[in-house]
């Protein structure tokens, strides 16, 4: 059920987590038509321990946002995915999983025990989409059928893709001044991009921002980036 508050903010979807918090699918009554097919979905806080997406989505939401225009893009939010990760300072949600590990790709459950010091970080989960936060997006994306991602990550300070998102992601480093990767480096069976860029062929982009600069500073880059891809076609 949509909900309407006063300060403009809708609340397209919502579930609850396993400790009780909420997470929504959030638009802005002035940057939203619910005719327009033409979505860019964009999501913060896939970890715990990176909460600088929140504060940015929530910060622009709460902007005054010009009416949309005709051939705008509507711009849907996720501001935090893992909020029972955020309550606990963790990279995982409150089952020990983590979410950008827990999506249903061909190489789910593979070994990606190369991605850091501690591979219960990455745990995948006790099956694909076993968690309530990744079957809310995967039920978004059905439902919504965004034909842009964007996710905001911290701390490697680049500008990585996945599908055919290379120009979007070109675009995004001439704001942000941070490298274009195609990879991140390391293996990511069951990730998000891998679901959703690779499988789906939808242009997915996780931006990873600067977590040792105060998160202010990152606001009129990301704002920007916000605005480039409620405009681009």
């Amino acid at each position: 059920m949509v909900k309407e508050f006063n300060n403009g903010l809708i609340v397209l979807e919502k579930t609850k987590t396993k400790l009780n918090n909420t997470i929504q699918l959030l638009t802005n009554s002035t940057i939203f038509q619910p005719f327009n097919n033409l979505t860019v979905l964009i999501i913060g806080v896939f970890h715990g321990d990176e909460p600088q997406g929140k504060y940015l989505i929530e910060k622009y939401l709460s902007q005054k946002i010009y009416p949309q225009k005709e051939g705008n893009n509507n711009l849907i939010f996720i501001p935090c995915l893992n909020p029972d990760g955020m309550q606990n300072n963790i990279r995982t949600n409150a089952n020990s999983v983590d979410l950008n590990r827990n999506f249903p790709t061909k190489n789910w459950g593979q070994d990606g025990s190369d991605a850091g010091e501690n591979p219960k970080d990455y745990y995948g989960g006790k099956a694909p989409a076993s968690e309530i936060e990744t079957q809310f997006v995967i039920d978004i994306i059905g439902k919504y059928k965004p034909k842009i991602i964007l996710t905001l990550h911290a701390p490697y300070k680049i500008v990585n893709y996945d599908g055919p998102a290379h120009d979007i992601a070109q675009k995004i480093s001439e704001i942000i001044s941070y490298p274009v990767e195609p990879s991140i480096g390391y293996p990511t069976p069951g990730s998000f991009g891998t679901y959703c860029g690779v499988e789906r062929n939808i242009p997915t982009i996780t931006l990873e921002l600067d977590e040792k600069i105060p998160v202010e500073n990152l606001v009129q880059p990301v704002f920007e980036t916000f605005d480039i891809l409620k405009n681009y076609n």
